[in-house]
């Protein structure tokens, strides 16, 4: 008995949300196409039905966890609440989000193995940074938008930096003192900055 498109289109979409995770968690190269069909109860030999390679699977995955960001903007639009850089900032740069890549943000947990990646993960990578840039100079009062752009390439960049630095350390502390040190910094600066 044959499977559904329906029930297809599921178990793709499973296979994706368990490959997005697990490759925040171990890295691109670190998951193996056995041990992620068996997480999803499938066969090795069922990959296949789903991927053309594991080159795709790994885009899927990547862009499945890109646009975190714009949902929680939609998320809070959609139920009547603004959302401020500062709140974005602190949902960023936190320890529970430090100690759970699998949910978190893409670029802090696997930005070094995408740069090595193929055209097409890099393709999207590249569209995703210009959408999360373009976000965050919204969020920002300057209305040079020469000025919020570079405000924003800025902050991003010390996020994405920040968050990679604090779960490389091994010292607990000084992971905090990153994490604390830039959010209060980037807070501090994009407040000071002429027309905030």
């Amino acid at each position: 008995m044959g499977h559904s498109r329906a029930e297809k289109a599921k178990t793709h979409k499973r296979i994706v949300s368990i490959a997005s995770k697990k490759f925040r968690e171990e890295g691109l190269a670190g998951v193996k196409i056995a041990e992620l069909m068996k997480e999803a109860g499938l066969t090795v030999g069922g990959f296949y039905k789903h991927f053309d390679s594991r080159d795709v699977l790994v885009a899927e995955a990547v862009g499945s966890a890109f646009g975190g960001w714009k949902r929680r903007v939609d998320a809070a639009v959609s139920g009547g609440l603004g959302i401020s850089l500062s709140k974005m900032i602190d949902d960023y740069l936190n320890t529970a989000h430090r100690d759970d890549p699998g949910a978190g943000c893409a670029f802090s947990a696997l930005a070094p193995e995408i740069a090595r990646g193929d055209k097409r993960i890099r393709a999207l990578t590249t569209e995703q940074v210009r959408n999360d840039i373009q976000l965050i100079a919204g969020l920002l009062p300057d209305n040079d938008p020469r000025t919020a752009r570079s405000l924003a390439i800025l902050t991003f960049s010390a996020l994405v930096g920040a968050m990679s630095l604090a779960r490389a350390v091994s010292d607990q502390a000084l992971s905090r003192e990153i994490l604390k040190t830039v959010a209060e910094r980037l807070k501090n600066f994009v407040s000071e900055t002429p027309g905030s």
